[in-house]
């Protein structure tokens, strides 16, 4: 996953530099944070990583949940697939500043596909901006689509302005905006803040506006896309986007249910369901997770007798995540038409 950090050289445009709107510098009480995505927390984006709070070599996100990994410095925000990226997910800047340093011609490709790993030694962030906000806070925008930032060095920007597009370009696995917050240099988490009294939960003063805070409820895990297919499922299709105009006919050779998830764990369970057009169950399949996983792709599907149609109208098809910890369930329900 991702852990992103401009080189120093980047960074260092900050050092000494302090900057007054209207005479007067930014504390916690004054610097707040709005959403960074033009987008719809846990509909058509979703967080899949947090800020690891604990500063041994174990992991722990600010809820003392486990939605992170060692070391990670700041909030992911996914979006659905490469399909969605192509056509444009604005990123926003979460409050006002100055933009002190930009990356803006790094190519947009996962990291562990065609040597990509290799070009980003030292330009781990990909595509960028860094804001400073004044009183030592600083956020910076990471993973942006190549050629899109629309900010440089020097502009002032509003709370909430258009600075790019979210993308794939640096150490990432899956298209996401890595935003990162620091008050003299120290990493902050945006939903604890500066010091909390609490050991789990929001902090008392986190840096979320409320509204913000409101729309980004945690959630240890997202069963973010899902989709039926009329072949075995492929993870590389369904994360290109390229499932969404699939049709089947009634004589398919397969219908089958697929979904792509962020974190799931050992004991967790996998339902999947598919009803047939006369609310007749066609399948039934559940499956149980063997290990600790950032992201797992999985489907069920069932083949068509060969002497058989499908019969034509709506199929719907049910997954269901039972976390194991907890009890609690998350699903996600699709349908498509047999014709």
């Amino acid at each position: 996953m991702t852990r992103a950090i401009f080189k120093a050289s980047f960074v260092n445009a900050l050092c000494g530099l302090f900057i007054f709107f209207g005479n007067k510098a930014f504390g916690q009480e004054d610097f707040k944070m709005e959403m960074p995505l033009r987008c719809t927390q846990n509909q058509d984006c979703w967080i899949v990583n947090y800020v690891d709070t604990d500063p041994t070599k174990g992991i722990s996100d600010y809820n003392c949940g486990k939605a992170t990994y060692d070391q990670h410095k700041g909030t992911d925000i996914a979006i659905m697939n490469a399909d969605v990226m192509r056509k444009g997910v604005e990123v926003l800047a979460s409050a006002g500043g100055v933009v002190t340093g930009t990356r803006n011609n790094m190519r947009d490709i996962d990291v562990n596909v065609g040597g990509g790993g290799t070009l980003v030694d030292g330009k781990e962030c990909g595509n960028g901006v860094l804001i400073d906000h004044g009183d030592g806070w600083t956020t910076q925008y990471c993973h942006m689509l190549s050629e899109s930032v629309s900010v440089k060095k020097g502009d002032l920007v509003e709370t909430g302005q258009v600075i790019g597009l979210v993308g794939l370009s640096g150490k990432t696995e899956f298209p996401h905006l890595h935003i990162q917050v620091k008050h003299n240099e120290k990493v902050v988490d945006p939903f604890v803040g500066l010091s909390r009294k609490r050991k789990c939960g929001i902090g008392e003063s986190p840096l979320w506006k409320s509204g913000a805070l409101l729309s980004m409820l945690y959630e240890p895990s997202a069963l973010y896309s899902a989709g039926f297919s009329s072949t075995t499922p492929n993870k590389r299709i369904a994360r290109e986007g390229l499932y969404g105009g699939e049709v089947l006919f009634k004589k398919s050779p397969v219908i089958a249910l697929w979904v792509d998830i962020f974190w799931v764990d050992p004991g967790d369970k996998l339902l999947f369901m598919i009803t047939g057009p006369e609310g007749n169950r066609l399948m039934v399949h559940k499956t149980t997770i063997k290990k600790r996983s950032p992201r797992r792709f999985a489907f069920a599907g069932i083949n068509r007798k060969r002497d058989e149609h499908w019969a034509k109208g709506p199929y719907v098809g049910e997954i269901r995540l039972v976390r194991q910890d907890t009890g609690e369930v998350h699903s996600v329900v699709k349908t498509i038409n047999v014709r």
